[in-house]
């Protein structure tokens, strides 16, 4: 009776995570260049369409991230949480920087275009609230999430990767989302009350 080596063959070497996904680079740099038209031009309808596109999609990554995808990643078993986390995480990596520089930059031109900045206009106070809230949204998601998604992929292509690291920064992207997720609903009560002064 022969025995089958098929199940004594080594398993294939695991593949490594793209930790900047290439395909989604020619999409950045459509928005990039589109964010820079909007600037240049200075016309209120490209402006209005990036900063409530990134605004809209900024908002909404967070909200689903905190309050969605935490406590459904929480539930999973160890390699299920890192099988999900190598196909969510790098397209986070160049989702949150694109949202983040749409909502920020054509914000900032937009309250230029439209004077409400000046010392006399009853929005200004509002929003000075707003750059305040969404500066520090900004800080959190460039300076804390981005930084824990990184140290993830990088941690989940070493040859033995460490599922501590992987779940410590995983719960800190996560927590993290959640919290600029609710510092954005402060944002859209801000946001709508500068649009009915």
């Amino acid at each position: 009776m022969h025995t089958s080596t098929i199940d004594a063959s080594p398993a294939p070497p695991a593949r490594k995570i793209q930790i900047v996904p290439l395909a989604g680079l020619p999409v950045v740099a459509v928005l990039l260049g589109f964010v820079i038209f909007a600037i240049a031009s200075n016309k209120f309808w490209p402006l209005m369409l990036c900063h409530v596109a990134g605004g809209a999609l900024w908002t909404s990554i967070d909200l689903f991230v905190g309050l969605a995808i935490g406590p459904i990643i929480g539930g999973m078993s160890p390699p299920a949480r890192a099988e999900f986390s190598a196909k969510f995480m790098p397209k986070m990596v160049i989702i949150m920087p694109m949202v983040v520089t749409m909502t920020l930059a054509t914000g900032l031109q937009i309250a230029l275009h439209l004077g409400t900045l000046n010392l006399n206009n009853g929005a200004r106070n509002w929003l000075v609230a707003s750059m305040i809230v969404v500066g520090i949204m900004a800080v959190i998601a460039l300076g804390v999430l981005e930084p824990a998604n990184i140290t993830v992929l990088w941690e989940m292509n070493k040859p033995n990767p460490n599922p501590e690291i992987i779940g410590r920064m995983m719960k800190r992207f996560v927590y993290t989302a959640g919290i600029t997720g609710i510092m954005q609903i402060a944002t859209l009560i801000i946001m709508t009350r500068v649009a009915t002064l």
